[in-house]
């Protein structure tokens, strides 16, 4: 057993402590705090039934893709090894197409149900509605597309 895996692991309200100060100084395409998307994911998540690695997975969704961690710190962090791999899942690589990453989602267990309330969060209407509508129109062709390819309804609940 390695010292990484005796460490007790960090609870839920350590990684969202964790993830609100990696993002600290980073708000969302409309200009809020980039903390209250990683809290309506995890609620996301929550709410649809998903358990404390999916949710401190919410928290850190977007840690490694925005570079507020490094992949490093993910592997070195004391997390479960499922947390890990869940935001790996759905940590979107440069130049990969939309299908290899829906077929990395989808080929993770638990994976869909944390994009599932991530894409629920970004295509939120009153969301979309601060953006200019180039952006808006955009970024509603891009959830779309995804939900087709991880095969969920077009009309998710918040």
């Amino acid at each position: 057993m390695t010292d990484n895996e005796r460490r007790p692991l960090l609870t839920l309200t350590e990684v969202e402590a964790l993830a609100r100060n990696a993002h600290a100084a980073q708000t969302d395409k409309a200009g809020r705090p980039y903390a209250e998307h990683l809290r309506a994911v995890a609620e996301g998540v929550r709410a649809r039934g998903g358990d404390e690695d999916q949710i401190a997975a919410a928290w850190l969704h977007d840690s490694v893709e925005d570079d507020a961690l490094s992949e490093d710190w993910l592997r070195e962090a004391a997390l479960s090894a499922r947390t890990k791999d869940l935001v790996l899942a759905v940590t979107k690589r440069p130049g990969e197409s939309p299908q290899a990453y829906a077929a990395r989602i989808l080929a993770t267990p638990g994976a869909l149900l944390l994009k599932e309330s991530d894409l629920a969060h970004n295509a939120n209407p009153e969301r979309l509605a601060a953006l200019d509508p180039p952006t808006r129109t955009r970024l509603t062709e891009k959830y779309r597309k995804m939900r087709e390819l991880l095969d969920l309804p077009q009309n998710p609940r918040p």
